[in-house]
């Protein structure tokens, strides 16, 4: 049976006191909404729609960012998750299978706990996913008997019996496309709040003859982000779980609680990473690499055997093959490195080449931007750039060149050649006497308030 999304994305989140809607602030480097998606995709959806309302126009662009083929429809005044729901009804027109609905703002459901209730659909009309609570308070409690559910009751209509139930509602709810329709259209909205309920669903299937049951999850997979402690929440909440897997995935860690990950972060097994090491998306590092302490890296590949750190940053577009050493105070941005390639300390490297076995002198900086455009700098194996070069794009070392230290380099260099670009030095005995006296003087007379 094919399956269908429908994500509901339309609240504004007042609770985060941001202009920014509540769906795209961001966990692990993704929004909330890419998480949810993330989490839906493991279904493989013949459809994806998006409920928007608040910044529909931002919530849109980042679902296509994930699914460019993500339909967004509006619900411009929020009546509540079931007048949400129905908002789809259009674009599911002709859809012929069954329909998942998860929530935005709801990051951590795993794909496996969605196909456990594509599994249970099988066998009921309806399926719910639910949790139990170590704390229920205000959740929408679910009201079984055996393995059928009878209703789901929202704490505000709920009786003190319902409410002593520790089995809770998450809201998302799986049926087939007609018969989630059907039922939306049967919901009314006499309860406490003048809403209309989702979970009304349930109880509208049963008085007509309908199967409904409920598939259990962990808790924290259930996790609602309403505010920025629980988004603070949320983060740590994935951190732990993102250093627990590398852990088991048979990566070092030396200090765990210091390590950031992003949602898409890849490590090899047998890599060491040391602490306070910090990942932006779409960082790959192979086995056997070391990322040591205080290192920044987002948009790179660092190969088998690379070493990069401490205290550098890799920006996106940086590739280091095998063996390549990054060291202190060094960056890297939209580079090659060909293996065994060294820069270990206090360098720039943009918009460039380095060849195999090449070695980048302390302080060189390739002077990629001219005010209006980036240039390329390339560099060939074996070259050696001596320290405190300006390599000003675009511009090639050739294959075993050397630049003498302190050389601006302002055109092509030969293969094997030695290119020195800086002026003559000029020594003037007895002059840094006479200057330093001559300051001193003037200092003197500074100080007694003359001119």
């Amino acid at each position: 049976m094919t399956t269908a999304l429908i994500v509901l994305a339309a609240g504004m989140g007042t609770r985060m006191n941001s202009d920014l809607p509540k769906v795209l602030h961001p966990v692990a480097g993704a929004p909330l909404l890419i998480h949810a998606l993330k989490s839906g995709a493991g279904l493989d959806p013949a459809q994806t729609i998006v409920v928007a309302g608040h910044g529909a126009g931002a919530v849109g662009e980042t679902a296509r960012s994930w699914d460019e083929t993500a339909r967004i429809v509006l619900q411009e005044e929020q009546k509540g998750t079931a007048h949400a729901v129905g908002m789809a009804r259009e674009a599911l027109d002709g859809f012929d299978g069954d329909v998942i609905v998860l929530y935005g703002d709801t990051p951590f459901i795993r794909p496996e706990t969605l196909e456990a209730m594509q599994q249970a659909r099988a066998q009921h009309d309806i399926v719910v996913l639910g949790f139990q609570a170590a704390d229920p308070g205000r959740y929408g409690r679910l009201v079984m008997a055996g393995d059928r559910l009878e209703r789901i009751v929202e704490f505000k209509d709920a009786t003190d019996q319902e409410r002593a139930i520790t089995l809770c509602n998450s809201g998302v709810i799986m049926a087939d496309r007609a018969t989630l329709f059907d039922l939306v259209a049967g919901v009314g909205n006499d309860n406490a709040s003048g809403e209309y309920y989702l979970t009304d669903v349930v109880g509208l299937a049963r008085a007509r003859g309908l199967s409904a049951t409920a598939v259990t999850c962990d808790e924290a997979e259930t996790m609602g982000i309403n505010s920025r402690a629980e988004l603070a929440g949320a983060e740590a909440a994935f951190q732990a779980r993102a250093r627990a897997a590398a852990l088991e995935d048979g990566v070092t860690l030396i200090a765990p609680d210091t390590v950031h990950f992003a949602h898409d972060t890849v490590i090899g097994r047998d890599s060491v990473i040391e602490p306070n090491v910090f990942f932006g998306t779409g960082v790959t590092v192979e086995s056997g690499a070391a990322i040591r302490a205080f290192s920044h890296l987002e948009g790179c590949h660092v190969s088998r055997g690379a070493v990069v750190g401490p205290y550098a940053r890799l920006r996106p577009g940086a590739e280091l093959a095998e063996d390549v050493r990054i060291g202190n105070f060094v960056e890297v941005k939209n580079a090659i490195l060909d293996e065994g390639a060294k820069a270990n300390h206090l360098s720039y490297i943009g918009d460039a080449h380095v060849g195999a076995g090449s070695n980048i002198g302390a302080g060189t900086i390739t002077c990629n931007y001219d005010g209006v455009m980036k240039h390329r700098t390339e560099i060939g194996a074996g070259a050696f750039i001596g320290s405190n070069t300006m390599l000003v794009a675009p511009v090639r070392v050739g294959a075993g060149a050397m630049t003498g230290s302190g050389s601006v380099i302002t055109r092509d260099v030969g293969d094997a050649a030695l290119a020195l670009a800086r002026a003559e030095q000029v020594n003037k005995p007895g002059m840094a006497h006479k200057l330093f006296e001559m300051l001193k003087a003037k200092k003197a007379r500074r100080d007694k308030g003359e001119a």
